[in-house]
């Protein structure tokens, strides 16, 4: 068995209240590896691509990669896949914190949840096996105190808790899993499918321990990455201000969303930045388990009717999303936003995008919901309302597609695939835009992270020649990272030799770089094959038609632009010139 794995999941079937123990082949793993890999491989195998996204038909899978648990540094996070309620395609978002550890130390690579329960339940997973445990008394709690609750009545050491919150009981399209209070799998439904299999949360905990290939190895490099992150910008910046120091380099880029999509930067914007909330809050550094990086800030309000509030965050994407579309520019009620959204079990990307989208209505006279931009105490509402699918918020519970069609407003949404783009315009930057068209989970910024290249000046975010050739390097090797599952944010740190290292050390198997771009590929292409058996095809490779319509600031993408360069990347893929993946597919892909 190749080290690192246990080669073995677990499979509920939470309609017949069974659980059983499954080999994963060898072969599966040295060519998948774990994560994103693996759970990828799973979700095709498991030919989900028909079922309702919220039917008993659909499955939620879990997956851990062969770094999980080694105590190497950024390796904290779970990933989880389905078919999304929200596209109505592949699915797949990853969370860190603390669940990670305790998921592999519970013994299995991956972890199936099949069928619907008859009432609401919890599970409680570990070495020892799987208890059925009812849920009733939970249903309608929000997160925290579900987490508190389910892990107090537990009472395992090293236990970690994952669950849904209101809008996951309700199936809201894009209700997401918490976990360690403040930590989400955000994007894509994934709480929403819990949910609609009446699971309130699982517990995770145990003592068993997948060996590595060469431990002494594995420390060598261990201290090899503490000694080059020493001094290292990235690392400083994100120690410092963590994802919220993004805002001022957006706004000053012209690339900072605002007003939903009409502008590239916020008036206001240094009353929203990471500077601010140093200056104004108690911050605190926070890391997830076995990291170096400590991004996570855990801020308290110190002043006014917020005083107390406590959680960590906000991320900048939530800023983006309610500060900069919404035009909300008190940090302390975004702070408050975002508190509720996770209270309540919502991605706080699409809920801004949402919102943001309700307001331009409003100043359009369409639909009915009567909220202005900049009114937090209207959002907040609204908030509340579309997790509880009650009044006003039932027009956006279900999505962006349907809640545009609601308020007369398809040709404005911002959205691919079905998932509204994070905080980084592709009218002035173009790979990123390329990212969000090729995306196989919607408009998706972490799948290669590009703004990064794009605005430190790697290459010209105006140009669109030699992009793909160089979105495709990003995308592979971040690719890899997600099989791991290592932190993208370690972009920096880690590349090419160190992932073939660390591959080596932990399974024992030695990769070559081209090999781990053909695994990349390997994935990507499956990925690609599953949304094709969803319905999805090239015209599904764009983007928004606003963003081709209205330049910024005499800057923008043209349908031209985008267009060469998705044939070029479907070209380096292997792809033909619809984007149906050829001889690959045929050869590795067969169900």
């Amino acid at each position: 068995m190749v080290k690192g794995f246990y080669g073995k999941l677990l499979r509920i079937d939470l309609t017949n209240r069974l659980y059983q123990a499954e080999s994963i082949p060898e072969e599966v793993l040295a060519q998948y590896l774990g994560g994103k890999g693996l759970g990828s491989y799973l979700l095709w195998q498991e030919n989900v691509a028909k079922a309702d996204p919220l039917g008993p038909g659909n499955k939620l899978i879990f997956a851990l990669g062969p770094a999980t648990g080694s105590g190497f540094f950024g390796v904290g996070r779970f990933g989880v896949f389905a078919r999304s309620p929200l596209t109505g395609g592949f699915g797949e978002s990853y969370c860190g914190g603390k669940a990670a550890e305790a998921m592999k130390a519970a013994g299995y690579d991956a972890v199936i949840v099949e069928g619907c329960a008859d009432r609401p339940v919890y599970l409680e997973i570990s070495d020892r096996g799987v208890a059925f445990r009812e849920a009733a008394h939970l249903w309608g709690l929000d997160t925290i105190k579900t987490e508190e609750t389910i892990l107090k009545e537990v009472n395992r050491p090293g236990a970690q808790a994952v669950v849904i919150g209101p809008a996951g009981e309700q199936q809201v399209a894009f209700a997401c899993l918490e976990s360690s209070f403040w930590r989400s799998a955000g994007r894509g439904g994934m709480g929403a499918v819990l949910g609609s299999k009446k699971v309130k949360g699982i517990v995770f905990y145990g003592t068993a321990r997948s060996p590595v290939a060469d431990e002494a190895g594995l420390q060598e490099l261990l201290t090899g990455l503490a000694r080059s992150a020493q001094g290292q910008p990235g690392v400083k910046f994100y120690r410092t201000y963590g994802t919220p120091g993004m805002v001022a380099l957006l706004n000053k880029a012209g690339a900072f969303p605002s007003r939903y999509w009409s502008a590239g930067e916020l008036p206001e914007w240094e009353q929203i930045s990471g500077e601010r909330l140093l200056e104004h809050y108690h911050v605190q550094p926070r890391a997830c388990c076995r990291c170096l990086l400590a991004c996570g800030k855990l801020v308290t309000v110190k002043t006014g009717l917020r005083r107390g509030l406590q959680l960590e965050g906000p991320e900048y994407e939530t800023i983006y999303a309610f500060g900069g579309l919404c035009c909300i520019t008190d940090m302390d009620e975004i702070i408050y936003l975002n508190h509720l959204c996770d209270r309540l079990g919502m991605d706080t990307i699409t809920a801004g995008n949402l919102v943001a989208l309700a307001m331009e209505a409003t100043a359009r006279g369409k639909g009915n919901l009567d909220i202005a931009y900049g009114d937090a105490a209207a959002t907040a509402r609204l908030l509340e309302q579309t997790a509880r699918r009650e009044g006003a918020g039932a027009v956006l519970a279900d999505g962006i597609i349907p809640a545009a069609e609601r308020l007369g407003m398809t040709e404005e949404a911002v959205h691919v695939k079905g998932m509204e783009p994070a905080g980084y315009d592709p009218r002035i930057l173009k790979g990123v835009g390329l990212g969000y068209a090729t995306s196989a989970r919607g408009a998706c910024h972490l799948r290669a992270t590009f703004y990064k290249p794009e605005l430190s000046g790697v290459i010209n975010p105006d140009t669109v020649e030699g992009k793909p050739e160089l979105y495709i390097e990003y995308e592979n090797r971040l690719t890899v990272f997600n099989t791991l599952i290592l932190c993208v944010f370690f972009r920096d740190l880690v590349q090419w030799e160190q992932l073939q290292e660390l591959l080596r050390v932990l399974t024992g198997y030695s990769y070559e770089v081209g090999d781990l771009r053909q695994t990349a590929n390997r994935i990507i292409t499956l990925n690609r094959m599953f949304n094709l058996r969803c319905g999805f095809d090239r015209r599904h490779d764009t983007l928004p038609d606003k963003i081709f319509k209205q330049p910024l600031a005499g800057r923008g993408i043209s349908r031209d632009e985008l267009a060469g360069m998705v044939q070029r990347y479907y070209q380096l893929r292997g792809w033909d010139d619809k984007g149906i993946p050829g001889e690959l597919s045929s050869a590795v892909y067969q169900t």
